[in-house]
C-alpha cells in the first residue's frame, strides 16, 4: 500500500540503480549493499544502521512488481510525469479540482483538503485518493467522498524487513533465533531446516500491526549462514575434502569418513582411485523433511612432507618401476590438438 513519504524518497538513488533497472540488478544491488552496511559488521555506527534501513525499505518496494508500479506513477505525480493543469474552461481538471471533490468544496476560497494517515473525522487519507487516481473502486450508490469511492477498511501492517547470521549447523538443522527492534519489540523467528545463505523466510503476522480486525504485516527475515570448519554445503548435499594417503589412494582401502551428525562411516577407495573422485555417501546430507541430500566425500591424496629413510627407498625404486612413463604425454597432445 502506497505511503506518503513516497512523494519525498528517492527509492532509485537510495539503491544507486537506474528507474529502469530490472529486478535482477536491482536484487544484486541489495545484497551487495546488504552485505557492506549490515549492523553486524558496523557495530556501533548509527548512520550505518539508518542506511541498512534504508535500503531494506526501497527494496521491499522496488522488489514487488504491484509496489514498484504504484510508486513510480507516485513518483512520476510529483515530479512532473502526470501534470494537472489548472482549472477552468478548456484547462481541464486541476489539481485542487480533483481533490476538492473529497473536502465537499471547490474552487477558489472552498476548503483545503488535509491529508492524513488516519481517515478519522470524515477526511480521507492519501491511500484512498491515489487507490482511487490509479484502479480504485468505482462510483455507486452509497459511495463515500463525493462519488469517488468507498471509504477504505481497516488497513493491514506493513511488512518489515530483517536480517539475521546463524551457523552451519543451525541452517542445516533448522533453529529458533531472537531478533529484537526499537518498533516490533522481541520477536522469536523459527528457521526451518535447511535453509540456505542469503535465503529470506516470510514470518507471517511477524511484521507491523495493522489497524484493529486488519491482519498484521509480515516479517522478511534474509539469513546469512557462517562455515563450517570441515563441511560445505551444494543444495542438499553436504561435502567434505576426505586426506587419503599416497597408498590408500594406490593400493585401494577402506577408511572412515566423519558425519555431520558426529558419527562416521566407512568407504571404500578403489584401487588406484586418483585425488579429486568424489565418493557419494547416500542419505548424509541435509534432511528436509522426507527428503535427505547426500554426503559428498572429494579425495585429496597427501603428499607426505618427510620420508623415512624406508619410505624414501621405496618410493625410488617405484620410480625407477616406472622410468619411461610420462604421465603428461597425453596433456601435451591434446594442447597440441
Amino acid at each position: 500500500m502506497a505511503s506518503q513519504d513516497w512523494f519525498e524518497k528517492d527509492f532509485y538513488g537510495i539503491l544507486g540503480v537506474p528507474q529502469d533497472a530490472d529486478a535482477a540488478t536491482i536484487k544484486k544491488t541489495y545484497r551487495k549493499l546488504a552485505r557492506t552496511m549490515h549492523p553486524d559488521h558496523n557495530v556501533g555506527d548509527p548512520k550505518a544502521e539508518e542506511r541498512f534501513k534504508e535500503i531494506g525499505e526501497a527494496y521491499a518496494v522496488l522488489s514487488d512488481p504491484e509496489q514498484r508500479r504504484e510508486y513510480d506513477a507516485i513518483r512520476a505525480m510529483s515530479h512532473g510525469g502526470a501534470r494537472f493543469t489548472a482549472g477552468g474552461p478548456g484547462g481541464g481538471a486541476g489539481f485542487e479540482d480533483i481533490f476538492s471533490a473529497f473536502g465537499g468544496a471547490g474552487g477558489p476560497g472552498g476548503q483545503r483538503v488535509r491529508f492524513n494517515t488516519g481517515g478519522a473525522g470524515g477526511q480521507p487519507n492519501l491511500e484512498d485518493i491515489l487507490g482511487q487516481m490509479f484502479g480504485g473502486g468505482a462510483a455507486g450508490p452509497g459511495a463515500g467522498y463525493g462519488g469517488y469511492g468507498a471509504p477504505a477498511g481497516p488497513r493491514p501492517g506493513v511488512d518489515v524487513q530483517a536480517s539475521t547470521r546463524i551457523g552451519f549447523r543451525d541452517a542445516v538443522e533448522g533453529s529458533t533465533v531472537s531478533l529484537s527492534s526499537p518498533d516490533l519489540g522481541r520477536i522469536n523467528a523459527r528457521i526451518p531446516a535447511g535453509v540456505k545463505d542469503g535465503q529470506r523466510i516470510r514470518l507471517r503476522g511477524k511484521g507491523r500491526q495493522g489497524d484493529p480486525g486488519a491482519p498484521a504485516g509480515d516479517l522478511i527475515l534474509t539469513v546469512s549462514v557462517d562455515k563450517h570448519p570441515v563441511f560445505g554445503r551444494d543444495g542438499d548435499d553436504l561435502t567434505i575434502d576426505l586426506p587419503v594417503t599416497f597408498a590408500e589412494a594406490a593400493l585401494g582401502a577402506t577408511v572412515a569418513v566423519p558425519t555431520f551428525d558426529g558419527g562416521q562411516v566407512k568407504v571404500k577407495v578403489a584401487p588406484g582411485t586418483p585425488s579429486g573422485r568424489v565418493l557419494r555417501l547416500k542419505g548424509r546430507g541435509v534432511k528436509r523433511g522426507d527428503h535427505a541430500g547426500d554426503l559428498l566425500a572429494k579425495v585429496q591424496v597427501v603428499v607426505p612432507q618427510r620420508l623415512t629413510d624406508e619410505a624414501r627407498d621405496a618410493v625410488e625404486k617405484m620410480a625407477a618401476a616406472e622410468s619411461g612413463h610420462d604421465p603428461r604425454a597425453e596433456l601435451f597432445e591434446r594442447a597440441r590438438a
